[in-house]
Order: structure tokens, then sequence, then C-alpha cells
């Protein structure tokens, strides 16, 4: 398996690049996350991959961060979802964003993605819970999101640790004006709407 690529971008027509590699020139598919960072043609660059193997096909696929890679590779697990998607989720959100979105449940958030509607988005939170709770990704999605960073984050989880539902929460902040507030006035506007 092609576990890395480092090697001279060739060509680069999205999501399409080619990575010459001591004379050879591999095809790789990217993210828009990882294509938008990548250098100008003829550069030498590094990419952590993917090679996925099917009967009709040898597909590699590239990821600047090995935390995007190791996302991609959960992702596949998912029932339903191949790697078009799974490109089409980490184009469309961080390695971050995407696990706060499994945290919170946040479907809204997941049906923006092109290609997700509201039963993949269901289907993504469900079987993506346990998996990234599970080592190594767990370490490499925390260091990655740095959770609870954000007022709402923390507020979100402070609410949980309180004994709320995740459900009940963001419906809860859903209903609160909470632009430019500090996470503990988010607590304490949420803990009024929850008692009236």
């Amino acid at each position: 398996m092609i576990g890395s690529l480092q090697g001279r971008l060739i060509i680069k027509q999205t999501p399409l690049i080619i990575v010459e590699c001591a004379g050879v020139g591999y095809e790789v598919e990217t993210p828009m996350s990882t294509f938008l960072e990548l250098p100008a043609v003829g550069t030498e660059i590094f990419l952590h991959t993917h090679h996925l193997v099917r009967d009709d096909a040898q597909l590699l696929y590239g990821f600047s961060t090995e935390d995007e890679k190791v996302l991609f590779r959960l992702l596949l697990k998912v029932s339903g979802v191949g790697a078009k998607l799974g490109l089409s989720v980490l184009s469309g959100m961080g390695v971050g964003d995407f696990e706060r979105c499994v945290r919170y449940e946040d479907t809204a958030m997941l049906v923006r993605i092109p290609g997700v509607g509201k039963k993949t988005a269901e289907r993504l939170i469900i079987e993506m819970r346990d998996r990234i709770g599970q080592s190594p990704a767990q370490a490499i999605m925390a260091k990655a999101g740095k959770v609870a960073t954000d007022p709402r984050s923390e507020a979100f989880d402070a609410l949980v640790a309180l004994g709320y539902k995740p459900a009940e929460v963001k419906r809860l902040l859903a209903k609160l004006d909470i632009e430019d507030k500090s996470a503990a006035d988010i607590i304490r506007l949420a803990l009024r709407q929850a008692v009236t």
C-alpha cells in the first residue's frame, strides 16, 4: 500500500493532481482543503495518502495532514459512504468541525455539505460517534479540533456535564441570541430558558 508521497507537483487540476516521484507520475485525488493549500506546479510536496484498490481501479487519495487521512478512513467505514462523499465531507469542513458536529449531533451543519442529506447526516453521527472515541483517532481529532475553544462549545460541554442531553442543549442554544457572549453568559441564559 502507498502510505505517503513525496515528489514534484506536475499537474494541478481540481480535484486531481499528479505528483512525480522518481520519474513516475501518481494521480492523486484530494479534498478541497488539501488542494487549496498546494503550492505552485513544479514545487516539491509531501502528501499523506490512502490507496484504495477496487476490482476495476486502483485509486490514490492525498491529504495535507494525517488527521484528514484518519478521518477519511473512518468515513469509508460508514455504511453508504464512499470515497467521493468522504472527499466532499473533508472539502466542506475541517476535522475539528466534523468532530464537533458528531459530538453535538449537529445534522444542520452536515447537510450543508454537497451529497449529504438528512438521513446520511444522521447515519454519520450515529456511526462516527463510537469511532471517533477510539484510539488513535480520538487523540488526533481532539488535537486537531482543540475541542471547546469557542464560547458556544464551552457552554455546550458545560451544560452536558450538568446532565442535559446533547439534543436538549442544542434546542436550548438555538432559541438564544448568543452572538458575542461569553461561555458563562450563554450558560446562564440557557439555564434560565430551561426553567421557564
